[in-house]
Protein backbone atom coordinates (compact mmCIF):
# COMPACT_ATOMS: atom_id res chain seq x y z
CA UNK A 1 0.00 0.00 0.00
CA UNK A 2 0.85 3.15 -0.57
CA UNK A 3 0.96 5.30 2.56
CA UNK A 4 0.66 9.26 3.11
CA UNK A 5 4.02 9.42 4.65
CA UNK A 6 6.64 11.10 2.38
CA UNK A 7 8.77 8.94 0.48
CA UNK A 8 11.89 9.18 0.82
CA UNK A 9 19.07 9.35 -12.67
CA UNK A 10 18.16 7.41 -14.87
CA UNK A 11 17.88 10.47 -17.05
CA UNK A 12 17.39 9.06 -20.57
CA UNK A 13 18.87 5.83 -22.39
CA UNK A 14 22.09 4.31 -22.54
CA UNK A 15 23.69 2.36 -25.11
CA UNK A 16 23.62 -1.09 -23.52
CA UNK A 17 21.52 -2.65 -21.03
CA UNK A 18 24.75 -3.25 -19.33
CA UNK A 19 25.49 0.44 -18.65
CA UNK A 20 22.02 1.29 -17.62
CA UNK A 21 22.54 -1.90 -14.96
CA UNK A 22 25.66 -0.44 -14.10
CA UNK A 23 24.71 3.10 -13.36
CA UNK A 24 20.91 2.24 -12.01
CA UNK A 25 22.88 -0.38 -9.22
CA UNK A 26 25.43 1.43 -8.19
CA UNK A 27 22.86 4.52 -8.08
CA UNK A 28 20.58 3.05 -5.93
CA UNK A 29 23.15 1.46 -3.49
CA UNK A 30 24.77 4.57 -2.83
CA UNK A 31 21.53 6.05 -2.17
CA UNK A 32 20.82 3.90 0.56
CA UNK A 33 24.08 3.61 2.23
CA UNK A 34 23.96 7.52 2.04
CA UNK A 35 20.65 7.59 3.98
CA UNK A 36 22.06 5.71 7.14
CA UNK A 37 24.77 6.92 9.73
CA UNK A 38 27.62 4.78 11.39
CA UNK A 39 25.71 5.26 14.38
CA UNK A 40 22.21 4.08 13.30
CA UNK A 41 23.49 0.61 13.04
CA UNK A 42 26.18 0.35 15.90
CA UNK A 43 29.41 1.36 14.16
CA UNK A 44 31.95 3.88 15.59
CA UNK A 45 32.80 6.57 12.56
CA UNK A 46 36.29 7.14 12.57
CA UNK A 47 38.05 10.54 10.59
CA UNK A 48 36.44 12.75 8.21
CA UNK A 49 33.33 11.79 5.75
CA UNK A 50 33.44 13.31 2.60
CA UNK A 51 30.31 12.40 1.67
CA UNK A 52 27.40 11.17 4.43
CA UNK A 53 25.98 7.76 5.24
CA UNK A 54 28.23 4.63 5.51
CA UNK A 55 31.21 3.61 3.70
CA UNK A 56 31.48 0.76 1.20
CA UNK A 57 33.72 -1.03 4.03
CA UNK A 58 31.23 -0.45 6.42
CA UNK A 59 28.17 -2.02 4.33
CA UNK A 60 30.51 -5.12 3.59
CA UNK A 61 30.96 -5.85 7.04
CA UNK A 62 27.45 -6.07 8.12
CA UNK A 63 26.74 -7.72 5.55
CA UNK A 64 29.33 -10.29 5.84
CA UNK A 65 31.07 -10.03 2.17
CA UNK A 66 34.33 -8.91 1.48
CA UNK A 67 34.32 -4.75 0.57
CA UNK A 68 35.89 -6.62 -2.32
CA UNK A 69 33.32 -8.26 -3.67
CA UNK A 70 30.42 -5.51 -2.93
CA UNK A 71 33.19 -3.01 -4.97
CA UNK A 72 32.38 -5.15 -7.68
CA UNK A 73 28.98 -5.44 -7.31
CA UNK A 74 28.11 -1.66 -6.41
CA UNK A 75 30.10 -1.26 -9.99
CA UNK A 76 28.11 -3.85 -11.78
CA UNK A 77 30.46 -6.00 -12.23
CA UNK A 78 28.87 -9.30 -10.74
CA UNK A 79 25.49 -10.47 -12.07
CA UNK A 80 25.85 -13.49 -9.80
CA UNK A 81 25.02 -12.57 -6.50
CA UNK A 82 22.92 -15.01 -4.51
CA UNK A 83 20.16 -14.79 -2.70
CA UNK A 84 21.88 -15.02 0.72
CA UNK A 85 24.41 -12.13 -0.18
CA UNK A 86 21.70 -9.78 -1.41
CA UNK A 87 19.78 -10.60 1.54
CA UNK A 88 22.31 -9.88 4.01
CA UNK A 89 23.01 -6.59 2.29
CA UNK A 90 18.97 -5.63 1.78
CA UNK A 91 19.10 -6.37 6.02
CA UNK A 92 22.51 -4.37 6.32
CA UNK A 93 20.87 -1.18 4.70
CA UNK A 94 17.80 -1.79 6.08
CA UNK A 95 15.40 -2.00 2.93
CA UNK A 96 11.78 -2.42 2.99
CA UNK A 97 10.32 -5.66 0.56
CA UNK A 98 10.13 -3.12 -2.27
CA UNK A 99 13.37 -2.09 -2.09
CA UNK A 100 14.81 -5.54 -2.08
CA UNK A 101 12.57 -6.41 -5.03
CA UNK A 102 14.50 -3.68 -6.69
CA UNK A 103 17.83 -4.86 -5.32
CA UNK A 104 16.85 -7.94 -7.16
CA UNK A 105 15.91 -6.65 -10.32
CA UNK A 106 19.22 -4.70 -10.51
CA UNK A 107 21.75 -6.92 -9.52
CA UNK A 108 20.53 -9.65 -11.63
CA UNK A 109 19.01 -8.47 -14.82
CA UNK A 110 18.52 -11.73 -16.47
CA UNK A 111 15.65 -12.88 -14.10
CA UNK A 112 13.40 -10.04 -16.10
CA UNK A 113 14.10 -11.00 -19.35
CA UNK A 114 13.20 -8.42 -22.60
CA UNK A 115 9.17 -8.77 -22.72
CA UNK A 116 7.57 -10.99 -25.67
CA UNK A 117 6.65 -7.14 -27.78
CA UNK A 118 8.24 -4.08 -26.31
CA UNK A 119 6.35 -1.93 -28.93
CA UNK A 120 3.01 -0.07 -28.04
CA UNK A 121 0.18 -2.45 -27.61
CA UNK A 122 -3.43 -2.15 -27.47
CA UNK A 123 -6.03 -3.09 -25.09
CA UNK A 124 -7.55 -6.48 -25.55
CA UNK A 125 -10.99 -5.87 -26.84
CA UNK A 126 -12.74 -7.86 -23.74
CA UNK A 127 -10.27 -5.54 -21.82
CA UNK A 128 -11.82 -2.42 -23.36
CA UNK A 129 -15.58 -3.63 -23.32
CA UNK A 130 -15.27 -4.40 -19.38
CA UNK A 131 -13.63 -1.00 -18.33
CA UNK A 132 -16.18 0.71 -20.74
CA UNK A 133 -19.18 -1.13 -19.08
CA UNK A 134 -18.12 -0.44 -15.56
CA UNK A 135 -20.34 1.61 -13.41
CA UNK A 136 -19.88 3.13 -10.09
CA UNK A 137 -16.29 3.52 -10.26
CA UNK A 138 -13.68 5.50 -12.49
CA UNK A 139 -11.55 2.90 -14.55
CA UNK A 140 -8.73 3.01 -16.74
CA UNK A 141 -6.82 -0.18 -18.45
CA UNK A 142 -3.30 0.88 -18.96
CA UNK A 143 0.19 -0.53 -19.71
CA UNK A 144 3.10 -0.59 -17.53
CA UNK A 145 4.22 2.58 -18.66
CA UNK A 146 1.14 4.03 -17.17
CA UNK A 147 0.18 4.54 -21.21
CA UNK A 148 -3.69 4.95 -20.92
CA UNK A 149 -5.18 1.92 -23.36
CA UNK A 150 -8.80 2.83 -22.40
CA UNK A 151 -10.86 4.41 -19.61
CA UNK A 152 -15.02 4.81 -18.97
CA UNK A 153 -16.65 8.20 -19.02
CA UNK A 154 -16.26 8.53 -15.65
CA UNK A 155 -12.54 7.92 -15.81
CA UNK A 156 -12.09 10.43 -18.21
CA UNK A 157 -13.92 13.16 -16.94
CA UNK A 158 -12.56 12.71 -13.49
CA UNK A 159 -8.72 12.88 -14.95
CA UNK A 160 -8.83 14.40 -18.32
CA UNK A 161 -11.49 16.29 -19.64
CA UNK A 162 -9.70 18.41 -21.49
CA UNK A 163 -8.22 15.27 -23.72
CA UNK A 164 -10.12 13.63 -26.52
CA UNK A 165 -12.79 11.00 -24.76
CA UNK A 166 -11.39 8.83 -28.04
CA UNK A 167 -7.29 9.69 -27.34
CA UNK A 168 -6.66 6.28 -25.79
CA UNK A 169 -7.28 4.91 -29.43
CA UNK A 170 -4.43 6.00 -31.24
CA UNK A 171 -0.68 5.15 -29.87
CA UNK A 172 0.37 8.87 -31.03
CA UNK A 173 -2.57 10.36 -28.91
CA UNK A 174 -2.66 8.35 -26.27
CA UNK A 175 -2.26 10.00 -22.31
CA UNK A 176 0.40 8.86 -19.93
CA UNK A 177 -0.54 9.65 -16.41
CA UNK A 178 2.88 10.63 -15.59
CA UNK A 179 3.54 12.62 -18.26
CA UNK A 180 0.20 14.19 -17.71
CA UNK A 181 1.34 14.24 -13.86
CA UNK A 182 4.38 16.12 -14.54
CA UNK A 183 3.69 18.10 -17.69
CA UNK A 184 0.21 19.01 -17.94
CA UNK A 185 -0.80 21.67 -15.34
CA UNK A 186 -4.31 20.84 -15.32
CA UNK A 187 -3.32 17.43 -14.11
CA UNK A 188 -1.04 19.05 -11.42
CA UNK A 189 -3.97 21.43 -10.05
CA UNK A 190 -6.36 17.97 -9.92
CA UNK A 191 -4.48 16.50 -6.87
CA UNK A 192 -5.00 18.11 -3.85
CA UNK A 193 -1.65 16.44 -2.64
CA UNK A 194 0.54 16.85 -5.57
CA UNK A 195 3.65 16.23 -4.24
CA UNK A 196 2.62 12.81 -2.65
CA UNK A 197 1.50 11.72 -5.87
CA UNK A 198 4.38 12.63 -7.51
CA UNK A 199 6.47 10.85 -5.27
CA UNK A 200 4.38 7.70 -5.76
CA UNK A 201 4.48 8.00 -9.44
CA UNK A 202 7.74 8.31 -9.49
CA UNK A 203 8.25 5.67 -6.91
CA UNK A 204 6.43 2.91 -9.12
CA UNK A 205 8.15 3.63 -12.14
CA UNK A 206 11.38 2.90 -10.46
CA UNK A 207 10.13 -0.28 -9.96
CA UNK A 208 8.93 -0.43 -13.46
CA UNK A 209 12.45 0.74 -15.19
CA UNK A 210 14.37 -1.94 -12.92
CA UNK A 211 12.38 -4.95 -14.25
CA UNK A 212 12.47 -3.64 -18.02
CA UNK A 213 16.06 -1.96 -18.67
CA UNK A 214 15.58 -3.08 -22.15
CA UNK A 215 12.17 -1.08 -23.09
CA UNK A 216 13.62 1.62 -24.93
CA UNK A 217 10.06 3.47 -24.87
CA UNK A 218 10.01 3.68 -21.25
CA UNK A 219 13.50 5.07 -21.41
CA UNK A 220 12.41 7.66 -23.65
CA UNK A 221 9.84 8.59 -20.90
CA UNK A 222 12.14 8.85 -18.42
CA UNK A 223 14.57 11.01 -20.44
CA UNK A 224 11.54 13.15 -21.71
CA UNK A 225 10.36 14.18 -17.80
CA UNK A 226 13.80 14.69 -16.80
CA UNK A 227 14.46 17.21 -18.77
CA UNK A 228 11.36 19.29 -18.75
CA UNK A 229 10.37 18.99 -15.03
CA UNK A 230 12.81 19.69 -12.36
CA UNK A 231 9.94 18.03 -10.15
CA UNK A 232 10.99 14.88 -11.32
CA UNK A 233 14.22 14.98 -12.19
CA UNK A 234 15.09 15.80 -8.46
CA UNK A 235 12.14 12.59 -7.23
CA UNK A 236 14.55 10.64 -9.57
CA UNK A 237 17.31 11.37 -8.12
CA UNK A 238 16.66 10.41 -4.92
CA UNK A 239 15.93 6.90 -6.48
CA UNK A 240 12.97 5.81 -4.42
CA UNK A 241 11.16 2.36 -4.21
CA UNK A 242 7.27 1.65 -3.94
CA UNK A 243 4.56 -0.81 -5.07
CA UNK A 244 1.70 1.68 -5.10
CA UNK A 245 -1.13 -0.80 -6.04
CA UNK A 246 -3.50 0.62 -3.29
CA UNK A 247 -4.45 3.63 -1.34
CA UNK A 248 -6.20 7.12 -1.58
CA UNK A 249 -5.90 9.68 -3.45
CA UNK A 250 -7.40 13.09 -2.93
CA UNK A 251 -8.58 15.13 -5.94
CA UNK A 252 -9.79 19.29 -6.39
CA UNK A 253 -11.64 18.78 -9.45
CA UNK A 254 -12.48 22.04 -11.10
CA UNK A 255 -16.41 21.11 -11.91
CA UNK A 256 -17.52 18.79 -8.92
CA UNK A 257 -15.02 19.89 -6.45
CA UNK A 258 -13.31 17.76 -3.79
CA UNK A 259 -12.94 14.17 -3.75
CA UNK A 260 -11.38 11.29 -1.63
CA UNK A 261 -10.89 8.58 -3.56
CA UNK A 262 -9.66 5.17 -2.67
CA UNK A 263 -7.80 3.23 -5.45
CA UNK A 264 -6.96 -0.53 -6.51
CA UNK A 265 -4.47 -1.91 -9.39
CA UNK A 266 -5.21 -5.26 -10.74
CA UNK A 267 -2.65 -7.00 -13.48
CA UNK A 268 -5.00 -8.66 -16.01
CA UNK A 269 -5.22 -11.93 -16.46
CA UNK A 270 -2.69 -12.48 -18.90
CA UNK A 271 1.00 -11.89 -20.39
CA UNK A 272 0.78 -8.50 -21.44
CA UNK A 273 1.71 -5.91 -18.13
CA UNK A 274 -1.77 -4.44 -18.75
CA UNK A 275 -3.11 -3.27 -15.59
CA UNK A 276 -6.69 -2.21 -14.44
CA UNK A 277 -6.91 1.30 -11.90
CA UNK A 278 -10.09 1.68 -10.31
CA UNK A 279 -11.49 4.81 -8.20
CA UNK A 280 -14.18 4.31 -6.30
CA UNK A 281 -15.93 6.47 -3.24
CA UNK A 282 -17.44 5.26 0.34
CA UNK A 283 -20.80 5.05 0.05
CA UNK A 284 -23.00 7.50 0.90
CA UNK A 285 -20.26 10.35 1.07
CA UNK A 286 -20.13 13.52 -0.69
CA UNK A 287 -17.11 12.18 -2.88
CA UNK A 288 -20.22 9.15 -3.91
CA UNK A 289 -22.45 12.15 -4.72
CA UNK A 290 -19.46 13.81 -6.80
CA UNK A 291 -18.42 10.57 -8.34
CA UNK A 292 -22.20 10.13 -9.57
CA UNK A 293 -22.07 13.34 -10.76
CA UNK A 294 -19.22 12.34 -13.29
CA UNK A 295 -20.36 9.33 -14.05
CA UNK A 296 -24.12 10.62 -15.35
CA UNK A 297 -21.89 13.55 -17.08
CA UNK A 298 -25.20 16.04 -16.81
CA UNK A 299 -23.22 19.27 -16.33
CA UNK A 300 -20.50 20.51 -18.19
CA UNK A 301 -17.17 18.73 -17.29
CA UNK A 302 -15.40 20.01 -20.36
CA UNK A 303 -11.70 21.92 -19.18
CA UNK A 304 -10.91 24.86 -21.39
Amino acid sequence: MCSHEKITGWAGSAPTTMRIVETELGHFLRTRRGRLQPEDVGLVSYGARRVPGLRREELAQLAGISMTYYTRLEQGHSQQASDEILLAIARALRLDEDETAHLRDLARPANHPTPRAQEPEPAREGARRLVGAMSGVAAIAMDRRSDVLAWNSTAHRLLAGHYDEHSPCSVDTRPNLTRMLFLDPHTRELYAQWELEAERSVASLRLVAGRHPDDRYLAELIGELSMKSPDFARLWSAHPVLNCSFGTKVFQHPVVGRLELGYEVVQFPDNSAHRLLMYTAEAGSPSAVALELLERGTADLKVS
